[in-house]
């Protein structure tokens, strides 16, 4: 066994996945076995005491979820790194991991090369997913709409509400009042936006911001 073995805390409530991690374990040298736990709570209290380098963290334990687990893991110790291995591969509960710090997330069903490989991937500081887990994420994203650019990014946020009031017609005083600015404030602004979208007056201003949809 290296000394500079990974340490791995298994959190599992099912015996025999956790027999076949611990033979997968004892069958590399840079992976070392320090603690099995079976509920979130348990995992918790055990990634505080022993300080692992990985956690192979399933999501639905009796006791305590592994969501609210990690979460609680990698606010306690952001360099521990945390590998899911589920059978649930649903886009919440994918994200949902992500979301609270897991490096990696991969199915039960994969055979213990790709265990090995993942615990090794993971535990060295990068990220995996298993096959049908990126899938799933390349197809999240493929359909998720485009985020669409702010109009005139020439301007600034304020000198952009502005523009929109003008574009609905209303008159300084007005554009004053309902965004808590002084007269002068709002006069600035408005030359600044004749400045920048290359306009002369309030009426080429007004048709420039409907033009583009204001």
């Amino acid at each position: 066994m290296s000394d500079n073995a990974l340490t791995v805390l298994i959190v599992d409530d099912h015996p025999i996945f956790r027999k076949g991690l611990r033979a997968v374990l004892a069958s590399h040298a840079s992976l070392r076995l320090v603690g099995e736990a079976t509920s979130g709570p348990e995992a918790v209290r055990l990634a505080a005491e022993l300080r692992p380098n990985l956690i192979v963290m399933d999501l639905q334990m009796p006791g305590g979820d592994g969501i609210t687990a990690i979460r609680h893991i990698t606010a306690a110790q952001p360099e521990c790194r945390i590998l899911v291995v589920t059978m649930f591969d649903d886009d919440e509960s994918v994200f949902a991991a992500m979301r609270v710090g897991a490096r990696g997330y991969v199915l039960k069903d994969m055979d213990d090369e790709e265990m090995a490989r993942a615990l090794l991937t993971v535990g060295n500081g990068d990220a995996i997913f298993s096959a049908a887990i990126a899938e799933r994420m390349m197809r999240f994203f493929d359909h998720r709409p485009a985020v669409s650019p702010p109009l005139f990014p020439e301007l600034s946020t304020s000198e952009r509400k502005v523009l929109e009031l003008i574009a609905h017609g209303e008159s300084n005083q007005t554009i004053a009042e309902r965004l808590a600015l002084s007269p002068k404030t709002v006069r600035n602004y408005i030359s600044n936006i004749f400045a920048k979208l290359q306009v002369a007056d309030r009426a080429q201003a007004i048709i420039k911001a409907r033009d583009a949809g204001i």
